[in-house]
């Protein structure tokens, strides 16, 4: 067992505004996934531009959101989908994993969406639950759908500059989350078995996939990010948390929330390291910590 992390605690750095509220009853994704199903938002898919904006994603409702400095929030675009998670490939092309669709790419300036990558050998992806980017180009994406501890039929893509797409993880239990190591020789990927893998990566595939944290209580791990010194962050959905684990994947501290406990997607803002910004689906809430400096 490990020493107990050091416990931080957050403040509400935006929160969704009633007037961006909608009615959840009759909807078919909040129909599926949550009760009470009187869901006014589900936030998640947080990430930052270049600039330190934020972005992020109202799943249910097909919404994605950018906040601006003084937290105001602005309706970039609203479609008949349900977006999942967000990753910068340029400053004006940003990718976006749905649930329905596949991956699709914005283009800022005019607020266009067009399919990115929508099949897979032929057949449609499951429900993509995210994507992150490495410098070189290659796409990761984590496809989960309804996948879980009783069917493992979820996976892991690559998707390489020239569109060739390989499998680099089948029969993963509902892979919920992405990160990058900083030398991108691994990707991390949260499970729904409470587990968050290690996939070393090689030319044409992964090798040695082994487990690196395994979280108990909550529902299960779900966005993950990474820090410029390869610390891990974990947003623990149904734990009102998020976990930051050491390079050796030990806990150091606790980001708890003081708000709802539906944490599903976690992020640092580039412009200030030690800044730390989670998403709080159940209150349609951002969070912040700072993180000691040491």
């Amino acid at each position: 067992m490990f020493q107990a992390p050091l416990s931080i605690s957050t403040d509400t750095a935006h929160e969704l505004p009633p007037h961006l509220y909608e009615i959840g009853d009759e909807n078919p994704w909040v129909a599926t996934h949550l009760w009470p199903r009187h869901a006014h938002s589900f936030l998640t898919g947080l990430t930052f531009d270049a600039t330190g904006t934020a972005w992020v994603v109202d799943t249910p409702f097909g919404r994605i959101f950018r906040l601006s400095t003084t937290g105001d929030w602005e309706l970039v675009v609203k479609y008949d989908g349900w977006p999942t998670a967000l990753a910068f490939y340029t400053d004006s092309k940003l990718l976006v994993a749905d649930a329905r669709h596949g991956l699709l790419a914005l283009d800022v300036p005019s607020r266009g969406l067009s399919p990115q990558v929508t099949h897979v050998v032929g057949e449609r992806f499951k429900g993509l639950a995210a994507v992150c980017i490495a410098k070189n180009g290659d796409i990761y994406l984590a496809d989960a759908g309804q996948s879980g501890v009783h069917d493992v039929s979820g996976a892991v893509y690559r998707v390489r500059p020239d569109g060739e797409v390989q499998c680099l993880i089948p029969r993963a239990p509902g892979p919920s989350g992405l990160a990058l190591s900083n030398d991108e020789r691994s990707v991390f990927v949260s499970m729904r078995n409470g587990a968050v893998w290690r996939a070393p990566l090689i030319d044409n595939g992964t090798a040695r996939v082994s487990a690196v944290v395994q979280l108990s209580g909550g529902i299960a791990p779900a966005g993950l990010a990474m820090d410029h010194d390869d610390q891990l962050l974990v947003a623990h959905y149904g734990l009102g948390c998020v976990w930051m684990f050491n390079k050796r994947r030990e806990p150091r501290y606790r980001l708890d929330s003081t708000r709802g406990d539906w944490i599903t997607s976690v992020a640092i803002d580039p412009t200030h390291p030690q800044d730390v910004y989670f998403t709080d689906a159940q209150t349609g809430s951002i969070l912040k910590a700072a993180l000691p400096m040491y």
